[in-house]
């Protein structure tokens, strides 16, 4: 097989190409006007290239018709891609990229009721972790993965949900303010990826020391490459609990890098006084 055949989308999908065609040209739009880092830059490329590369080539193939492959392919989708995006830093590159009417429309929004609701429910400090480990165990339930592997409309539910619990979660654990404005103060910051990754892990521990079938469906759409049912699921369970594990100390590693500057500052504040900043806001409200 030509390499060149791998980009081919296994299954094509106009509404996932318009989404990284638009989020691409406003980045691009924003640099214009921002003076963004190469470093920073190469973060946002690499993890859409990605994103892309992980749902629409022939990667897709494989990780319908194996575990292993399915589990790297959610590997990119959960953690890595949206790692490396978030920590460019783009929300503000890509307002910046909107016309000037979107971006009014935007602040419009933001400042609505229905804004305020929907950003609190987005960035809520609890919500956001909970869905994160969330959205990677629940479809790791064998019923569940059966029939999501089966009906494309599951299949694309699964995974969008899993990159967008990704982008939500690395908003809150990157956040480099310190609380508040941020929602989450430093200290949390550090401490939620040593949380999130615990149920992973031994999930991922779990599959890995199955020794018999418990994901029947790849032996029902044929497995790609020929190997044995319990060497699939090893390969899968390994993989979500140590690469995913290093992924999220990488995350809490950059946490940990905001809390040193914040503190080198002398921008980090007590409880009492992050109480205090935010009773007026409170009050106001």
């Amino acid at each position: 097989m030509d390499w060149l055949d791998w980009l081919i989308p296994w299954e094509f999908s106009p509404t996932l190409v318009l989404l990284f065609i638009v989020g691409g040209g406003l980045y691009v739009r924003g640099v214009r006007v921002h003076r963004v880092t190469r470093l920073r830059q190469a973060l946002f490329w690499t993890g859409l290239v990605l994103l892309y590369l992980s749902l629409h080539t022939r990667v897709d193939y494989y990780a319908e018709r194996l575990f292993f492959a399915h589990r790297l392919q959610h590997l990119v989708l959960h953690h890595l891609g949206p790692l490396l995006v978030m920590g460019s830093y783009p929300g503000q590159v890509m307002r910046a990229g909107l016309p000037a009417r979107w971006r009014r429309l935007l602040l419009e929004f933001r400042r609505s009721l229905g804004g305020r609701v929907l950003e609190g429910l987005l960035t809520n400090k609890f919500l956001v972790p909970f869905m994160f480990v969330f959205l990677v165990v629940i479809w790791l339930v064998p019923s569940i993965q059966f029939y999501s592997m089966l009906d494309w409309r599951l299949y694309r539910l699964m995974n969008w949900s899993v990159v967008a619990s990704g982008f939500l979660y690395w908003n809150l654990i990157l956040d480099r303010r310190p609380s508040p404005p941020a929602v989450m103060s430093p200290g949390s910051r550090i401490i939620s990826p040593i949380i999130t990754m615990a149920p992973q892990m031994l999930v991922g521990a779990i599959i890995t020391f199955t020794q018999h079938d418990i994901y029947p469906v790849f032996a029902l759409c044929g497995r790609a490459i020929p190997m044995s049912a319990v060497m699939d699921q090893s390969l899968g369970g390994l993989t979500m609990w140590i690469p995913a594990g290093l992924i999220e100390i990488c995350g809490l590693m950059f946490a940990l890098s905001h809390l040193m500057r914040l503190s080198s500052k002398g921008r980090l504040r007590s409880r009492r006084e992050r109480r205090r900043a935010a009773a007026p806001a409170t009050a106001h409200a």
